[in-house]
């Protein structure tokens, strides 16, 4: 063949490799925006540090966190916030290494989820709480007859001490004394362990003596704030409360008000709460809880804030992040969804989740699987105490067959707990996985982290898929995907937000 006849022949192969060819190529190339890389060497050694407790950093960080940070608006204050597990009250200490330390956070997660659904089904059937064997007795009585504006505070992980998993520190009381609180979207009632005490649980702060607080004020018995329990009952014309969680813990004693002081901000006067006498189960460590629910006697209720917004960082970090009510900003990355009351129990925030995209496909799963009927069943709410997200079980297995199938590439570990997708990562420093997006009303996608998804068990490279089956209608969205995301709960215009990279 003629030299002139071979440069036409390689000109036509040419052409016909880059016409024919480059549309396989494309999309085995143009796909990869709908993967995104997991550092597993940086995961790895976050479960290691948990464990590793070095008590002068701790201290340290522990005293950052009395210390305000002012911004130039007085009326928008902010405090330096430190993950829970590396902070004294919530030493990791107890667990021999990073898997019994998963475990006891999922046992922990399995508890809340039980007593959430129980709450709801209560509500849904009309039985009231109040309807229910009370737990203050003659001897309670007798212990406890003895006995506005913008303001921010602390959130720090507390994953693995008690009900709670972030915990805040604020000032209870005039003058303020300082204590570490369980901060709940699932609960209304704030409350605090104090003296004298019938039964009360081991906590970091001294118990507070509400004799010492010149701002102290039992509630009577006819007063609205009383009224509005679930539970409660009267001694000598004082209030008393009940409130009791699934796991079994409960509180019980006298319903009072007192101010709150978050950091440097001036105090929040008159805010109902808890005193609690009598206070048993898995609250160790924290002095108590702050309610972040809907209902009436929510601290964000009786503030009448008109939103708060959290970033929750990640548990295994010594990063920070804020509790913030009032402010509202502006951001382009923020996805917003509708934010949906259940007409049969005011205390949850539920969310317009239509569905769930793997690797940029949404999957086929009906709308219904997270719709809220008529009865008040169903729907998806959004929570900061529950850690792993729980979906219907039907949409749990497309989710999960979804995402194995982008995952061939990859080992298989044997399942943990309530994982059962899980992956030999060991050997590697770094991986590629599909991305995973949660789909809300109007075409809105909100993209997760790998890090949100697949997370590690133990400290030698084992990771499982971080969503849950569930035979509940219930779904949940959980923390561990809200980790480094800011959620705001815009209560006046039922918005809620959710800013990527806001903490």
């Amino acid at each position: 063949m003629p030299e002139s006849s071979n440069r036409l022949f390689s000109k036509l192969l040419l052409i016909f490799l880059s016409t024919a060819l480059f549309p396989l190529y494309a999309s085995r190339v143009l796909p990869r925006r709908n993967i995104v890389a997991l550092d597993v060497a940086a995961s790895v050694q976050r479960t290691a540090a948990v464990i590793a407790f070095d008590s002068q950093r701790t201290h340290a960080l522990d005293q950052t966190m009395t210390e305000s940070t002012a911004v130039a608006n007085s009326s928008n204050l902010s405090l330096k916030l430190h993950s829970r597990d590396f902070l004294p009250l919530a030493l990791a200490g107890g667990h021999k290494d990073y898997r019994s330390l998963t475990l006891a956070r999922i046992r922990r997660d399995s508890a809340r989820i039980k007593s959430i659904s129980a709450r709801i089904s209560l509500a849904v059937h009309g039985i009231k709480r109040s309807d229910l064997k009370p737990l203050i007795t003659d001897d309670m009585l007798e212990t406890t007859a003895s006995g506005g504006g913008e303001v921010s505070g602390p959130v720090v992980s507390g994953t693995n001490q008690g009900s709670g998993e972030y915990f805040s520190q604020l000032g209870i009381g005039q003058p303020p004394r300082p204590a570490y609180l369980v901060v709940d979207t699932g609960s209304d009632v704030t409350w605090i362990q104090c003296q004298p005490c019938s039964d009360c649980y081991q906590q970091t702060d001294p118990v507070f003596d509400p004799a010492a607080s010149s701002t102290y004020l039992p509630l009577s018995c006819d007063s609205q704030l009383c009224q509005s329990l679930d539970v409660s009952a009267c001694r000598n014309s004082s209030c008393l409360y009940q409130v009791s969680y699934g796991d079994g813990s409960f509180t019980v004693g006298e319903f009072a008000t007192d101010s709150l002081t978050f950091g440097s901000s001036p105090p929040v006067p008159s805010i109902a709460l808890g005193c609690g006498h009598d206070n048993e189960g898995l609250f160790v460590g924290a002095s108590g809880l702050l309610g972040l629910g809907g209902g009436a006697l929510s601290f964000p209720s009786q503030i009448r804030s008109p939103s708060f917004s959290y970033c929750l960082v990640n548990r295994d970090s010594s990063s920070s992040s804020t509790l913030d009510f009032g402010a509202k900003s502006a951001d382009p990355t923020t996805v917003t969804a509708p934010l949906l009351r259940n007409s049969k129990v005011d205390t949850f925030y539920y969310v317009g989740l239509t569905g769930l995209s793997v690797g940029g496909e949404a999957l086929s799963i009906p709308s219904s699987a997270f719709a809220m009927d008529e009865a008040g069943t169903g729907g998806v709410i959004v929570d900061s105490g529950t850690a792993v997200t729980r979906l219907q079980r039907d949409a749990y297995t497309a989710l999960r067959e979804a995402f194995t199938k982008g995952m061939t590439d990859l080992p298989v570990a044997e399942g943990v707990a309530l994982f059962d997708t899980c992956y030999d990562l060991s050997s590697r420093t770094s991986v590629e996985v599909p991305t995973v997006a949660l789909r809300f009303d109007g075409g809105k996608e909100l993209k997760l982290p790998a890090t949100n998804y697949l997370i590690p068990v133990d400290s030698v490279g084992t990771f499982c898929f971080a969503f849950a089956p569930t035979s509940s209608p219930l779904s949940i969205i959980g923390n561990v995907q809200q980790q480094g995301t800011r959620v705001a709960f815009d209560l006046d215009n039922a918005v809620v937000g959710f800013t990527p990279n806001k903490c």
